[in-house]
C-alpha cells in the first residue's frame, strides 16, 4: 500500500523469487513506472554467478523487485533536479511505483520527439556515435536488428546516411526491418546456413561498422568481413546466454590484422 494524493494505492510488483541453475529455466524520488524493459541480458542476472563473472549490474536478489532501465513519471521529489510530473529515464523496478534513493543516476526527459519506449534502448546512441564513430556512406551491419537497441541503431545509421543491413530471426521481423524501419537490406539468419556467404552477399566490399547484439557464430564470421580500420560495438551476446558451454571465436586474429 502507498499514499498518492491522500488516497491509498496498491503497488503491484514482479518479485524475483530465487536464483536458477545455469541452463535450467524456472517453471513458473516516488516514481510511477510507465515503461519497463525485458532484455536478454537479464538472463544473466537470474544466475548466482561467481565473483569473477559479476558485472556492474548485480544479480537480482530473491524477495526483491526485478530492476531494469525504465521510464517513469515523478509523483513527489525532494531532489532539486526533478519536479512533480517530470518524465525520467533510469534504473527502476518492475512495479507500479518505485522510490529511487539515488535519483542523480537518472536523467530528465526534456524532449517529446522520441517515443518514450525508445528510452529503454538509449545506450544505442552512445554505442553508435561514440564507439563506432560513423561516417556518411559507410556500411553498417546490425545483428538482432529489431531489438530495443538494434532498431534504434538502424534508424540512426539510415538518418546519418549509411548503407544498413540487419539480421533477425523470422520472416516477419525481416519485413518490419525493410518496410517499416526502411533498412537497405535485412535477412533471416535462420535461413542462412553459411553466415559468411550471407555477409559477402550484402557487403561485397566489406563492413565498416558492426553493432553486435548476438555474438557466437555470426560475430565470428563478421570478423572475416570487416574492412581495414572497421569498428565493432559489442553490445550483447544473445546467442550465448543459455549455453552451458559458450562458443569460442576462431577469427580473432582479424581484429589485429585489420586494425579493427
Amino acid at each position: 500500500m502507498g499514499i498518492q494524493n491522500g488516497e491509498a494505492v496498491r503497488n503491484k510488483q514482479v518479485i524475483f523469487r530465487d536464483f536458477i541453475a545455469n541452463g535450467v529455466f524456472p517453471k513458473e524520488s516516488d516514481m510511477e513506472n510507465l515503461y519497463l524493459p525485458c532484455n536478454p541480458y537479464m538472463r544473466g542476472r537470474v544466475l548466482k554467478l561467481p565473483a569473477s563473472a559479476q558485472s556492474d549490474l548485480a544479480t537480482f536478489q530473491p524477495g526483491s523487485p526485478i530492476t531494469g532501465l525504465g521510464v517513469a513519471r515523478a509523483l513527489e521529489s525532494g531532489h532539486p533536479d526533478f519536479k512533480k510530473g517530470n518524465l525520467v529515464s533510469g534504473m527502476t523496478g518492475w512495479e507500479d511505483y518505485s522510490i529511487l534513493p539515488a535519483p542523480e543516476t537518472c536523467f530528465k526527459i526534456e524532449h517529446g520527439d522520441v517515443p518514450l519506449p525508445y528510452y529503454t534502448g538509449l545506450l544505442a546512441y552512445a554505442g553508435f556515435f561514440e564507439v563506432c564513430s560513423p561516417k556518411k556512406g559507410e556500411t553498417v551491419f546490425i545483428s538482432a536488428a529489431l531489438g530495443a537497441v538494434g532498431r534504434l541503431i538502424g534508424q540512426f545509421a539510415k538518418v546519418f546516411g549509411c548503407y544498413v543491413v540487419g539480421s533477425a530471426g523470422s520472416k516477419e521481423k525481416v519485413g518490419l526491418l525493410k518496410n517499416k524501419l526502411e533498412l537497405d537490406e535485412a535477412f533471416n539468419y535462420k535461413d542462412e546456413p553459411d553466415p559468411d556467404a550471407a555477409l559477402k552477399r550484402y557487403f561485397p566490399e566489406g563492413i565498416d561498422i558492426c553493432f553486435d547484439n548476438v555474438g557466437g557464430k555470426m560475430m565470428d564470421e563478421v570478423l572475416l568481413n570487416m574492412k581495414l580500420h572497421g569498428r565493432i560495438a559489442l553490445c550483447g551476446m544473445i546467442s550465448q546466454y543459455n549455453l552451458e558451454q559458450p562458443e569460442r571465436a576462431s577469427n580473432l586474429l582479424h581484429i589485429t590484422m585489420k586494425r579493427v
